[in-house]
């Protein structure tokens, strides 16, 4: 049942995206013109403090208009590592610097449209190192409890596939 993929055009490049049409021939023989959007990966982390809290940022996100909790992530720039990424992404959203990271979780949150991957690491700690770098990058920086979590999901103050993953994850490695 793999479809097979005969050609890519672009519709649209720039520097963060690139919109294209993908010609499909599906299992069955019919062709479709199937939409994809291909990105740079992105990388962050969940740090926590030893106290059953976690580093999220409170922010606002046009594109849906909504607020939503997060946790630093952001572009992996060429040449860079994820876990470097991901410690530059943390400090300069958070204004705190993460302890030794680790591995958490990959994923690819809209692989039906896009190949955008992102590769979250977990920090048992953090130091603060002042604000944050761009001050618009977030609302609210706090310690969440992870006790909250759950309520916060439900809530609908947690929406970002990437965090949700990342923190359900969490709370089930313990």
């Amino acid at each position: 049942m793999r479809w097979q993929v005969h050609s890519e055009e672009p519709l649209y490049t720039d520097r963060w995206l690139d919109v294209r049409v993908a010609d499909v021939e599906l299992p069955d023989g019919r062709h479709l013109d199937h939409r994809l959007i291909r990105t740079a990966s992105g990388a962050g982390a969940v740090v926590t403090n030893g106290q059953g809290r976690v580093l999220l940022i409170w922010r606002h996100r046009f594109i849906t208009d909504t607020w939503g909790w997060e946790i630093p992530t952001g572009r992996i720039e060429e040449g860079e590592e994820p876990i470097v990424a991901a410690a530059r992404e943390v400090e300069e959203e958070t204004g705190w610097r993460p302890g030794p990271m680790r591995p958490l979780l990959y994923t690819q949150p809209s692989n039906g449209i896009s190949d955008s991957a992102q590769h979250v690491f977990r920090a048992d700690g953090a130091r603060h190192i002042g604000s944050p770098a761009e001050p618009w990058e977030a609302e609210r920086v706090e310690w969440v409890p992870l006790t909250d979590v759950r309520r916060l999901i439900d809530k609908r103050d947690i929406v970002c596939g990437t965090t949700m993953s990342a923190l359900l994850y969490l709370l089930i490695e313990g």
